[in-house]
């Protein structure tokens, strides 16, 4: 990222605050939008023993959903690859899983399997459309002529999938995997909405909401957003790492 971007995004934050500074001391919404010091105070009066154990909670539900999540898309993806019969059925699967309504499947999961099952669900399943998509538009992307040689040495598309598709699928698949990320922490809020659980943010938000605490409900949006800010940060470091050649590419643009 430029120095100009890196300036362009305070600037857009300052703004923001800015705004919402103006909304809360104009009493806009019947004055249900609290000042930004107003909900920092709270959250730091509330401190880490309320934020940290629903934050870890959500956490390790957004994580296990992320995991399981993308790498079923990615494991799929990499099937229509060798078995391109199968693509119109998968794409099936994803277009459903993106269509369907999760918050409706989310109190069948509950009844069926309890306990913070539908967390893991819901986050599971608000990854895998995205990260199968760009999983296999980036396998797809791959340089024909690379594939020619590895045919013509005589490899099949096993070799042509781990040789040449894999590696040209991952500026693609983190592109999606950024995505991804955030998406696993609302699909766990969500799921923790349902109930069944006794703890994480979105219970948290719940009781926050049931006792009108206005600054505290707004902390704890604070928190989710800044817990799905973390997991895109993971993942932008990690792509960074482990394909430079793309940061190359964008510094140079």
């Amino acid at each position: 990222m430029s120095g100009a971007q890196r300036v362009a995004g305070a600037l857009g934050v300052a703004a923001l605050i800015a705004l919402w500074w103006i909304l809360a001391a104009a009493g806009v919404a019947g004055g249900t939008i609290p000042t930004p010091w107003r909900v920092l105070s709270t959250m730091w009066s509330d401190g880490w023993g309320l934020y940290g154990p629903n934050f870890q909670v959500t956490a390790a539900g957004a994580l296990q959903g992320f995991l399981w999540g993308n790498a079923l898309a990615i494991g799929i993806a990499a099937l229509i690859m060798l078995i391109p019969r199968i693509e119109p059925l998968a794409t099936q699967l994803a277009i459903l899983s993106y269509c369907t309504p999760l918050v409706a499947l989310g109190p069948i999961i509950l009844v069926v399997f309890g306990g913070r099952t539908p967390t893991v669900f819901l986050a599971a399943m608000y990854c895998f459309f995205t990260t199968m998509v760009g999983a296999v538009t980036g396998l797809r992307s791959a340089d024909p002529a690379s594939l020619d040689l590895v045919r013509a040495y005589g490899g099949g598309r096993w070799q042509q999938l781990y040789r040449v598709q894999a590696i040209a699928a991952l500026p693609n698949t983190f592109a999606a995997l950024k995505i991804a990320a955030p998406s696993a922490v609302l699909g766990a809020i969500i799921g923790e909405y349902l109930g069944g659980v006794d703890s994480g943010i979105g219970v948290a938000l719940t009781a926050a909401q049931t006792a009108y605490n206005v600054p505290r409900t707004w902390g704890m949006a604070l928190a989710a957003a800044a817990l799905a800010g973390l997991g895109y940060l993971v993942v932008a470091v990690a792509a960074r790492l482990i394909t430079p050649w793309t940061a190359t590419a964008e510094e140079g643009r």
